[in-house]
């Protein structure tokens, strides 16, 4: 019996995949529920399994389905390729050709609740490599790779687990932060609905390289089918003895659980994550100690972010050089971008650092939807810096982004045509600062809100050469005097907006005509 493959990715879900899915079993056809490919815009993706590969039909509606189900059961090849929503053999798509999957490689090719399709994809080599190599090994394995924190801070996983595995303690655990809060970002949603095993995998390896027992992921509450698909992956590691006690044999015991969070986004921070995950109000922790040392109720504790956990298999399964060979500087691997906003072609793309902002945004995103130039590009979140076009031949790098004031982040970039006002954008960052500010620190808490206020009078044309100034020392406070990066990073999409777009800020007073 020919096999179609619907996603269940919850972007594909809310433009329909559910009533696809359903409709394709009405009539009799096996389907499979797998990932999302990525290629947003073209949701309901369906694919049919032929003899030469899966061939895609894109923006499938149920009502779609009988026609496509009656070419399904006598799949005459000619007909498959040439219906009018064919796009031909999805493998051999353009958008995905180019890209170099790593931490994707599996998704929307497996069943991600089957294991033994998992397995049947190069699942599981990386946890059966690390378990007979040591601890330490493992780690060094890691810090060769030059894999550094996908979540944001680039921080260097390697030097991380091993300040873990240094410390003495009676337990240690692994926390995956999985609070991905950053508006235009959705790649951690997408490979745990697509391929959670991966990250499960990838937290085993970390609790063998640092010594843990147990672990926790820490999801934020917007994710339901996030959180339904890898707890079934959990309880299926469970079963089938990659999770539990004695490991494949290996003598490791290791425990995973999921979490799941109110939806703060200060918990994005690790240390506010650890507060949420012990029972506490979120709220960030003075450093030192650092929570590799004393984390997660006072126990040395390996915190990472999805992606990067998800890029462990891999690294152990092909080795750490392999990995490091890929990309550029010291920013080694690959990174998976999420295109987002007012673009054409929406979606993930994932290919080795190094790749410029404008070939991602121009080349794969295929511009703004509206067709209207592009006014600026933010990457990184809602606390990163504001890009204008003629910064597209920046290399997606962190020390390049730092260089230019900018930083990469999550991978997240948001497209702005040019009917996008910069002065209410800078607004926005403050007034995002204000709503999710954990309250800890006097800067972030006070001054933000005094920013969101100060940026009204500018707005408005009152005084604007004088709130300019003021508005400049509010952020030189923000970054100087705040307790993390919540309150840090907030003029930076501030500051670059008023750097690159200084006409939007030079208004004239409400009534007045310019």
């Amino acid at each position: 019996m020919t096999t179609v493959y619907v996603p269940g990715d919850a972007a594909a879900v809310s433009v329909g995949a559910d009533e696809v899915a359903a409709a394709f079993e009405a009539a009799g056809v096996s389907t499979v529920r797998n990932g999302s490919r990525g290629m947003l815009w073209l949701e309901p993706l369906v694919e049919v399994a032929t003899s030469a590969g899966r061939v895609g039909f894109g923006n499938v509606a149920a009502g779609d389905v009988i026609e496509l189900a009656d070419l399904v059961s006598r799949q005459p090849q000619g007909d498959l390729l040439n219906h009018p929503k064919g796009i031909g053999l999805v493998a051999e798509h353009p958008w995905l050709v180019r890209q170099q999957r790593v931490s994707f490689a599996r998704v929307g090719l497996v069943d991600p609740t089957s294991v033994s399709d998992y397995e049947a994809h190069g699942g599981w080599a990386g946890l059966r490599r690390a378990l007979g190599m040591s601890p330490r090994a493992v780690v060094e394995e890691v810090t060769e790779s030059g894999l550094r924190g996908r979540g944001g801070a680039g921080f260097p996983a390697g030097i991380k687990w091993k300040t873990v595995l240094e410390t003495e303690a009676d337990q240690k655990f692994v926390a995956c932060n999985f609070d991905e809060g950053d508006s235009g970002t959705f790649a951690d949603r997408m490979i745990v609905e697509g391929d959670p095993f991966t990250l499960v995998e990838g937290m085993t390896i970390a609790a063998h390289a640092v010594g843990a027992s147990e672990g926790y992921v820490y999801v934020r509450s917007e994710y339901p089918h996030a959180v339904a698909a890898l707890r079934r992956a959990i309880d299926t590691a469970f079963t089938h003895g990659f999770l539990g006690r004695d490991i494949l044999g290996s003598g490791l015991t290791f425990d995973l659980h999921v979490r799941v969070g109110a939806g703060a986004y200060i918990c994005g921070e690790e240390s506010s994550m650890l507060d949420s995950l012990e029972g506490r109000r979120g709220e960030v922790r003075a450093k030192p100690p650092i929570p590799a040392v004393s984390g997660l109720f006072g126990r040395p504790t390996a915190v990472n972010n999805v992606l990067t956990l998800c890029a462990v298999p891999m690294i152990l399964s092909d080795g750490g050089a392999a990995y490091a060979a890929l990309g550029t500087g010291r920013s080694r691997g690959t990174q998976v971008f999420q295109l987002a906003g007012n673009i054409r072609h929406g979606g993930i793309v994932e290919l080795p650092f190094g790749v410029t902002l404008g070939e991602l945004v121009e080349d794969y995103g295929g511009g703004t939807l509206s067709g209207r130039p592009i006014r600026a590009v933010q990457v990184g979140g809602p606390l990163a810096a504001y890009l204008p076009p003629d910064q597209f031949g920046l290399p997606m790098d962190y020390e390049a982004f730092a260089e230019a004031g900018a930083m990469v982040g999550h991978g997240g970039i948001v497209v702005f045509d040019d009917t996008v006002d910069m002065a209410r954008m800078a607004r926005f960052a403050m007034e995002f600062c204000a709503a999710e500010s954990c309250g800890k620190c006097t800067p972030c808490r006070i001054g933000s809100a005094r920013g969101v206020e100060t940026i009204d009078r500018i707005i408005a044309g009152h005084d604007v050469a004088a709130n300019l100034v003021l508005l400049d020392d509010l952020c030189e406070t923000l970054t100087k005097g705040s307790l993390c990066a919540m309150g840090g990073l907030t003029p930076m999409p501030v500051q670059s907006a008023l750097r690159h777009w200084p006409e939007d800020f030079d208004r004239q007073p409400e009534g007045v005509e310019s």
